[in-house]
């Protein structure tokens, strides 16, 4: 399974231009490396856009779903550092979701990342859980590394105390992930299976958007620091 571990966290939001550089330079040098430091997160990637809303989007694989409700995880909630509290006010359009990966497929993880958003309901969660077994199939499609299905976990999603989070019916969607070299592959695909023709039995996504990678970090490389 290319994504590390069963849980993932995704977070997104755009910040104003004036606030920008204190933001990156306060997720580059204290926020990724706190987080990745919590017992059970593995690993954590960071985007900016290339045709997607929000501007920003981090990933962080945790060992089980449970991590992301474990006292480790919400002491670190509970304790954030001044310089965390300062930034994470200025978050604009934020989305929190607590997801757990149930489809992960092919090899490795690509420079350019796309995400489509959908919108299950009770009925119909089983028979897309089922098509997308074979949508999410990289095989041996140029530019693409491998696609991963997360579904969001309602109760573990949205604000916290000091996290201004959007919480609404969003908080039951499901993230189509698909990892490529280049963001053409990445979009020609969504195009295919996702907003075309051949998107059935799924209505229009939510939304869908291209990301370029920022950079990663895993557990191994803190422990080498």
């Amino acid at each position: 399974m290319p994504l590390a571990g069963k849980g993932m966290l995704l977070t997104s939001m755009n910040i104003d231009a004036s606030d920008e550089a204190e933001f990156n330079r306060w997720y580059d040098r204290e926020h990724l490396e706190e987080r990745v430091a919590i017992e059970g997160f593995l690993e954590a990637r960071r985007y900016v856009a290339h045709a997607a809303n929000p501007k920003y989007l981090c990933l962080y694989s945790t060992a089980t779903l449970d991590v992301l409700d474990s006292p480790a995880y919400k002491a670190r909630l509970a304790n954030p550092t001044d310089w965390s509290r300062q930034t994470m006010a200025r978050f604009k359009d934020m989305l929190r979701v607590v997801a757990r990966i149930t489809i992960s497929n092919g090899t490795g993880r690509g420079a350019a990342l796309g995400v489509v958003r959908l919108r299950p309901t009770a009925d119909n969660a089983a028979p897309w859980r089922d098509a997308l077994q074979e949508k999410l199939t990289p095989g041996t499609r140029e530019g693409i590394i491998s696609m991963h299905l997360m579904e969001s976990e309602p109760e573990l999603s949205g604000a916290t105390a000091d996290i201004p989070a959007v919480r609404n019916e969003g908080a039951r969607d499901w993230f189509v992930l698909i990892d490529g070299t280049h963001v053409g592959a990445v979009s020609a695909i969504i195009a295919e299976r996702f907003t075309g023709p051949a998107a059935a039995p799924f209505p229009l996504p939510v939304s869908v958007g291209t990301y370029g990678l920022m950079w990663d970090l895993a557990k191994s490389d803190i422990a080498r620091v």
